[in-house]
């Protein structure tokens, strides 16, 4: 493990492995960078495994301690990974993420173009608008809300059987019918989970307004489509993103190509590595033509 540089204050922790072109993989919540231990084994390429702010064993709060929610969303987390690739050296790479990292893989893409030779990423992506105010969607994005709330420190944070508990749930309930999280991946998020403050920390995403109901609600197609040619994997049973919500992705992204997972869920990586590994390798190799 390897500590980055500050930015904002905060340093992210990452390993890096392998050689060849440089890819960062980024994790989604409730993870850490595990979730793309066995995709980043599949890679023939110099893959960046870091922890975003606030998860696993990056920092949870800047140096001088006063903490603001910005810092957490996807403008900060953004800022932060492309601090990292300053700090290496890496001008160009491909982003490849899924939930969280979805989104600060996309933003990396928008906001610094020429770092971006590619993106593969799976949901959240933009193009569901107000579809999440239905029913089914709103069964399942109720966390999002109760993230907001002091409540969830009370109930959750620094409470290791809370926090194991709370975790399950998302991870065997996101999951697809063949999944089921073992004892030991659980082990290992709850210890980064239940230290005092941590799980505040994981959601300050939330918090910063970067949950997919204030985003689809705010969005708009923006002028200038992201360019970084795209792959999206959308799972076949992730209940938080239906795959009819894929309908309007050339909306944002001027190259897209859309690929269907089948038989897995919400944490793809995890659920099926060769696949998500696969993608990212035929984007390097794409870029090596380049």
């Amino acid at each position: 493990m390897h500590w980055s540089s500050p930015v904002d204050g905060y340093r992210l922790a990452y390993d890096r492995a392998g050689q060849g072109r440089p890819v960062v993989l980024l994790h989604g919540w409730p993870g850490d960078r595990s979730d793309f231990a066995d995709v980043a084994a599949r890679l023939a390429a110099d893959v960046l495994l870091p922890d975003l702010r606030g998860f696993g064993e990056s920092d949870k709060s800047p140096a001088s301690g006063a903490a603001e929610p910005a810092d957490y969303g996807a403008a900060g987390q953004a800022r932060s990974v492309v601090g990292l690739l300053d700090e290496l050296g890496l001008s160009r790479v491909v982003v490849a993420g899924y939930d969280v990292g979805s989104r600060v893989a996309q933003t990396i893409a928008a906001h610094y173009p020429d770092r971006v030779t590619a993106l593969v990423v799976a949901p959240p992506l933009p193009g569901a608008g107000r579809r999440v105010l239905e029913p089914d969607a709103q069964s399942e994005f109720w966390y999002q809300a109760f993230h907001q709330l002091q409540l969830v420190e009370e109930l959750v944070d620094g409470r290791p059987d809370a926090v194991r508990a709370y975790l399950r749930h998302f991870w065997s309930h996101w999951s697809g019918p063949g999944f089921t999280p073992t004892d030991s991946r659980l082990d290992h998020l709850t210890e980064r989970y239940c230290p005092p403050g941590a799980f505040t920390a994981s959601i300050g995403w939330y918090r910063a307004g970067s949950g997919m109901i204030r985003q689809s609600l705010a969005e708009a197609p923006p002028a200038c489509r992201i360019a970084a040619p795209t792959t999206v994997l959308w799972p076949e049973f992730d209940p938080l993103f239906p795959r009819a919500w894929s309908d309007r992705l050339g909306e944002w992204f001027a190259d897209v190509e859309l690929h269907h997972v089948d038989g897995v869920g919400h944490f793809s990586p995890v659920e099926a590595p060769d696949a998500f590994a696969a993608a990212v390798q035929r984007a390097v190799e794409r870029t090596d033509l380049t």
